[in-house]
């Protein structure tokens, strides 16, 4: 999904260039831009979803996860209740 935007000019000629590829491959512009820039990066060698980019994402996030520490090997199936009565426990008046 895209959410981002990002816009430029460009000479007359190249949008004119642009919108009669877009039209002879039967697509958009937009389209056609993401398949020149993502070709233009991978022959840069620019891994748009690199491996070291998952990595430091995953390093942030467990910053902020936690986990269940015990032995309980039916805790899948029994979590929701015991969550549930911690959250009685720590409540109750």
């Amino acid at each position: 999904m895209k959410t981002d935007v990002y816009s430029w000019r460009v000479a007359r000629d190249l949008k004119m260039g642009l919108e009669r590829e877009a039209r002879r491959r039967k697509t958009s512009v937009s389209a056609l831009l993401d398949l020149a820039v993502r070709e233009w990066l991978n022959k840069r060698g620019a891994d748009i979803d690199g491996d070291e980019e998952q990595r430091r994402l995953h390093q942030a996030a467990l910053k902020c996860l936690g986990a269940f520490a015990g032995g309980d090997a039916y805790r899948s199936e029994t979590g929701r209740q015991a969550v549930r009565k911690r959250v009685r426990e720590r409540h109750a008046r």
